[in-house]
């Protein structure tokens, strides 16, 4: 009997949606689509959905006028892709109570409307989208999959902020993102991981995890993800002493300081040019704006993983994922040089290479580099919750 279940994979933002369609059964996992519509608002925008193959079967732009979802479903109504039997969504932060995937309900998603001043430039996104599939299958169950989970066995210590203890009970402490990538790398590790672990989740958005036999101690980002090292368009930390001068002597007010934490800084910010790591790589020859971008960016990368390799107290294995961990294999040399008292030694055939493991012969620190699938991530787990291991 075929117990295979399609699982439809949506992960919102405010101008932007990507989806995928998966069918998973007992010991196979089949893409079947993957799509975007990206850049979209009433009046403009552009979608396109691949099969499986990467082959394209729809593309169209620039002018869709619906919301970017909604456009997307319905292409894949059109397209006559089979109808999923659950759906799974990205949700960037679960709060202090959300802590592995949940069935959606009317509560949860009162919950995560209250949660919006922690992640307002993220979950109003993943609410609608949410409720965009409920119009459109009304009787399809959901489970939303919480970026923040990941992290919340963390020890105190790593979760707690150096300011009054009274906002630690308001929920103001150290969540971590990237989580569900971060599960994704460990299931393909596998039982048992190595003792002493850092996954750099390096894209646009970038942040590392440690991990202590199995169990995830500590992570770059903090309250939101905003912080940790400099990013595609992110600050990274920042000395919160520069946020009050702006305030008082430029005179920005919380909406001019977020657009620039979060849109004009990091890889952007300093170069002026792009917050694209290839167009940097690039232009980086004849551009000393964009190298040192590059530069800056390399360079915490390394002091990232010395602290968190402090904190695991030595180093078994280094992983690199995300567009830039998976594809970058300058800035993987970049961030490994200089770290041999760790013993980490680059292989700089198998990092050119892109091969799975780019540690050399005699490194004490095994490298790899593994490409990350959150979408199958969010398929298993809607799988597991509303089929089970049929």
């Amino acid at each position: 009997m075929d117990t295979s279940q399609v699982i439809l994979c949506v992960n919102a933002g405010s101008s932007s949606c990507k989806l995928a369609l998966y069918r998973l059964g007992r010991g196979a996992e089949e893409l079947l689509a993957a799509g975007a519509a990206e850049g979209v608002d009433q009046t403009g925008g552009r979608l396109w959905i691949r099969d499986g193959r990467s082959r394209i079967l729809t593309e169209s732009g620039p002018a869709l006028g619906k919301p970017p979802l909604t456009a997307l479903l319905e292409e894949v109504d059109r397209l006559g892709l089979p109808r999923p039997g659950a759906a799974g969504h990205r949700i960037v932060h679960g709060g202090l109570n959300h802590i592995a995937p949940e069935r959606v309900t009317a509560a949860l998603i009162a919950d995560l409307k209250r949660l919006v001043p922690f992640a307002p430039l993220h979950l109003p996104a993943g609410i609608e989208g949410i409720e965009a599939v409920a119009a459109h299958y009304p009787a399809l169950p959901q489970v939303a999959c919480f970026d923040t989970a990941f992290h919340r066995r963390m020890p105190e210590i790593a979760e707690r902020l150096p300011i009054a203890r009274e906002f630690w009970d308001d929920g103001l402490r150290r969540y971590g993102f990237h989580g569900i990538s971060y599960e994704f790398i460990m299931r393909t590790i596998g039982a048992p991981p190595p003792s002493r672990l850092i996954i750099a989740h390096l894209g646009n958005g970038a942040s590392m995890a440690a991990v202590l036999e199995g169990r995830p101690i500590d992570t770059t980002m903090g309250f939101t993800p905003a912080g940790g090292f400099m990013m595609g368009t992110r600050t990274g930390d920042l000395d919160p002493g520069v946020l009050i001068y702006l305030m008082k002597e430029k005179h920005y007010d919380a909406d001019r300081l977020e657009q620039l934490v979060n849109f004009e800084a990091g890889l952007f910010g300093v170069s002026g040019l792009s917050a694209d790591m290839k167009t940097l790589l690039d232009a980086s020859a004849a551009n000393p704006h964009a190298a040192q971008a590059i530069e800056m960016f390399c360079y915490q990368l390394r002091k990232s993983i010395g602290a968190l390799a402090a904190a695991l107290g030595g180093l078994d294995l280094l992983v690199f994922t995300g567009g830039i961990g998976e594809r970058a294999a300058a800035i993987r040399a970049a961030a490994c040089r200089g770290l041999e008292h760790l013993g980490i030694v680059l292989d700089e055939r198998r990092n050119t290479a892109h091969e799975d493991t780019i540690s050399a012969a005699g490194s004490r620190c095994a490298l790899r580099v593994i490409p990350t699938n959150e979408n199958l991530m969010i398929a298993r787990h809607a799988r597991q919750l509303f089929f089970g291991d049929q």
